[in-house]
Parts: structure tokens; C-alpha cells; sequence
């Protein structure tokens, strides 16, 4: 069989996809320039591509497209693509030198604003030259239906190399299976769904899951029950307006080191450390467009990864999630970080996120129309203000082609009602947080960045003080 079937959370990602909500996930780096560079000056595009293509026997998906079920009668799946070019997905362009700051970001919002083609497979790599200093750009392009944050991470892994002499895998050859007839594919999804659902059938008829398959009941029911805890309905702020095709981007880095210093001394962990920080920005920012209250609470929703070390570079989604309250109305950095911790404790006590996954799975068994129409309520979800991820990145330098990653800030997509993306990425000693908004609601992108600096420096200084 010539190919293999999006997940229903894969798929989702499709159907929530529109010229407003591109849904592809991405990043922004800055590498040294030199090693691009050959003796006559000229980027060495043809040795990149030569690279990149000799590693994608490593990422299969990467020469896949997807290739929709006649009549819609289930999932996609993905087929391999047979015009593959890889000099369609990597790509050179550069930027009036010396190219500052300001105008990478613009290039990159205007880049991340445009959809990824469906005929093809759905990533792309721009190489930036032209940036001042002699760096080199680059920015990525991932549709979120082909990875996660985790997999995101590990897919850079296999594209950039963890030391400064780049290798050329000795690839096999690659053969394009042919994709399957409409017909074909329609028989064969057909008969899918007939083996699920006996499947399913036989597994609740299982003697040996009675007791157990109860029990399992009770432990989701009890984490879907934290779902409504504080109220079902995330409180409505500015930054749940609607949004349009422009995007904005910013990128602001936070020393590791100095998290760390404050997860030891305050308590909690990393992560809550992250969200108390990001707590205090967006406390700073809706003050300044006057819609702080004391008592306002907004509801993150944060990504958490189940995937299991065995599956290291397998493709697509393997994420459930947690709704986490932040308390932006609490002008104490030390007790916010303690509201913080004592509510991300509840919801690993509670096992919050093995309820969000046991919902997520039920789109295993949803049809695509039904996924569809979900994706347009989700687009008009009221249950949370934000998106919030934090992926763990390497702590040792990253090259490509023999040139040192300097810096790397992710992009998670935007939907329809939540103008703001907050992703932050762990790389050699500093928290990178890669902020996304809509531009129209997003003028003010620099005070949220401001405020981000400002609420770290203040968890430091007290954790330090102390």
C-alpha cells in the first residue's frame, strides 16, 4: 500500500485551515554567514539543497503529499509526491544589505501570512541573506498537520547537524510509489472503517477490561471534569477579537540560567517559571490598553507533548493539552508564580491532560464532515485566550552547513478568535519566545515584549534578593 493515513488531530488541522488561519508552524533562526558563502561570494544554494536532500530518507513525509477520499468518506492520506523538487521547498532570498532586524521580521510575518501549496509536500525552507553582521536568515514553513512541537524540534535535528563539519548522508534511492486510484482509495477507507469499529466493538466486550475499563472511566471523567474548573468560559479580552490575514511577529530571549535560578529558589518548575513570566507580560500589556482587574485570570492553553521515546522523528500530532489560569491581575511576581504552581499541581494531580487526550481521541472516529464543522466552533471557541508552548530545543550549538545557529524563535498558528500565539523554544542557554498576533489587533506587539523582559527580570531579582 502506497501510503498512510492522517490521524483525526492531523487531520483537524486541515479542515481548521483558512486565508485568515494558516495553519503551519515555523521559526525564525540567525546563523553565522560565512560557511554559506563560496570563494566568489555567492551563497551556496545547490549545496544546501544537496544536503537537505540527502537527508529526507530520514523524514519520509517530507516527499509526501496529502490526497484527499473521494466523497470525503474518511481521512486523508499522504502519497508520495512524484515531482518532488526539493528546490521548490528550499529556497533562496535575501534582503537589501546590511538588512536589519525590523525588515527579517517583516519578511518573515509576510512569509508565515501565505498557505502552504497542498499539491505538494507542506514545508518550505527560506534561506535570508543580506542580514547585517554577515548572518544568514532562515526561515521555516511546517504544516501543523505534519508535526508537533516535539517532533518540530526533531525534524531540526535531522536537517542541522550538532557540530560544524556538515555530512552528506549516503541516501538511498528514492522511488515515488504511485498514489491510489480514487476508487481505490475510497474501497480501501471503507473497509477501514468497517475493521475500526469491530475492532472498537471487540474491545468493549474485552472481559479483562472490566474492571480496569471502569476504572479507566472514572480516571478520565475525574481529569475532564478539571476542564470546567473556574468557570467554563475564558473571560473576554481584546485578545480574543478576530482575525484577518496580516500577521506581526516578535521575538524576545530570556537567560535559561537565570529561570533556573528562580524555579531553586521560588519553587515550581521550568515551565511554571515560563507561564508566571508570560503572566506578568500580559498583565503589563492590558493595563496599558486599560483591561486589567485584581482579579482577572486569563486561560492558556498549552500544548502537552504524549509522545513516548520510542517515537522519536514519528511524524504528525501526539498532543493532548492543559487549560492553566494566569493570574495577570496579581502584581506580585512571587505570588503569581505561587497561584501558578499551585494550579498546574492540581492539574497534574488531577490528570487534566489525560482527559483533554481522551477527547482528542475521539476524532479518531469522527468523519471528516464532522471534523469540518468542529473546526468552525473551534474557531469560535470562547474556553481559552491564548496558545501558549513550550518545547524543550538542545543545549549545544546547532550548525547548518557548517555555520553556527545563533538564535531560533517558533511560531504556533493563530485561529480565528485568539489573535495572540506565545511559543517559546529552549536553545543553548536561553528561553527564545517567539510571539505571533494579527496585525490590526497587535499595534502595540512591543509593549507585550517589554513586558516579558520586565516580569522576568522582576521574578529574578526577587528570587535573587532572597
Amino acid at each position: 500500500m502506497g501510503y498512510d493515513r492522517l490521524s483525526g488531530l492531523d487531520a483537524s488541522f486541515l479542515h481548521l485551515e483558512s486565508l485568515e488561519t494558516p495553519m503551519q508552524v515555523g521559526a525564525l533562526t540567525v546563523l553565522e554567514g560565512e560557511p554559506f558563502f563560496g570563494p566568489e561570494g555567492h551563497f551556496r544554494l545547490a549545496d544546501v539543497r544537496d544536503l537537505v536532500a540527502s537527508r529526507l530518507h530520514r523524514i519520509p513525509r517530507f516527499r509526501k503529499r496529502v490526497q484527499r477520499v473521494a466523497l470525503d468518506a474518511g481521512q486523508p492520506v499522504w502519497v508520495d509526491d512524484d515531482h518532488f523538487d526539493v528546490a521548490y521547498h528550499v529556497r533562496l532570498t535575501a534582503l537589501p544589505a546590511p538588512g536589519d532586524r525590523a525588515q527579517l521580521l517583516a519578511l518573515f510575518e509576510r512569509l508565515q501570512a501565505q498557505l502552504l501549496d497542498r499539491r505538494r509536500p507542506l514545508w518550505e525552507l527560506w534561506f535570508v541573506e543580506g542580514l547585517e553582521g554577515g548572518h544568514v536568515g532562515l526561515i521555516q514553513k511546517t504544516h501543523h498537520a505534519l508535526v508537533d512541537g516535539v517532533s518540530g524540534v526533531d525534524v531540526a535535528t535531522v536537517l542541522l547537524d550538532f557540530s560544524p563539519t556538515p555530512v552528506l548522508d549516503e541516501a538511498p534511492p528514492w522511488r515515488p510509489e504511485p498514489a491510489p486510484s480514487p476508487g481505490r482509495l475510497l474501497l480501501d477507507t471503507l473497509a477501514d472503517d468497517v475493521t475500526g469499529l469491530a475492532a472498537l466493538a471487540r474491545r468493549g466486550r474485552d472481559p479483562e477490561t472490566g474492571e480496569g475499563g471502569a476504572d479507566r472511566v472514572t480516571r478520565i471523567a475525574r481529569s475532564v471534569a478539571t476542564l470546567t474548573e473556574g468557570g467554563v468560559v475564558a473571560p473576554r479580552t481584546s485578545l480574543n477579537r478576530p482575525v484577518g490575514r496580516s500577521r506581526r511577529f516578535a521575538g524576545v530571549r530570556v537567560s535559561l540560567d537565570e529561570v533556573k535560578t528562580v524555579r531553586r529558589v521560588l519553587g515550581g518548575t521550568v515551565n511554571d517559571v515560563v507561564l508566571a513570566g508570560v503572566a506578568g507580560g500580559l498583565g503589563q500589556l492590558l493595563a496599558a490598553r486599560d483591561e486589567l482587574r485584581p482579579e482577572l485570570t486569563l486561560k492558556a492553553f498549552c500544548p502537552v507533548s504524549v509522545r513516548d521515546e520510542d517515537e522519536h522523528l514519528a511524524l504528525g500530532n501526539r498532543v493532548s493539552a492543559m487549560f492553566v489560569p494566569l493570574p495577570v491581575g496579581e502584581p506580585d511576581p512571587v505570588r503569581r508564580l505561587e497561584l501558578v504552581r499551585a494550579a498546574t499541581a492540581h492539574l497534574k494531580d488531577r490528570e487534566q491532560a489525560v482527559g483533554a487526550a481522551a477527547l482528542l481521541s475521539l476524532t479518531e472516529y469522527a468523519a471528516p464532515t464532522l471534523l469540518s464543522l468542529g473546526a468552525r466552533l473551534i474557531h469560535n471557541q470562547p474556553f481559552c485566550n491564548l496558545v501558549c508552548t513550550n518545547v524543550p530545543g538542545p543545549q549545544t550549538p546547532l550548525y547548518c552547513m557548517g555555520a553556527r545557529m545563533l538564535e531560533a524563535y517558533p511560531m504556533v498558528p493563530l485561529s480565528k478568535n485568539m489573535n495572540l500565539g506565545v511559543a517559546i523554544l529552549s536553545y543553548c542557554g536561553y528561553l527564545h519566545f517567539g510571539l505571533l498576533g494579527d496585525r490590526e489587533q497587535w499595534p502595540d506587539l512591543e509593549v507585550l515584549e517589554a513586558g516579558l523582559e520586565e516580569a522576568f527580570a522582576e521574578l529574578h531579582k526577587a528570587a535573587t534578593d532572597r
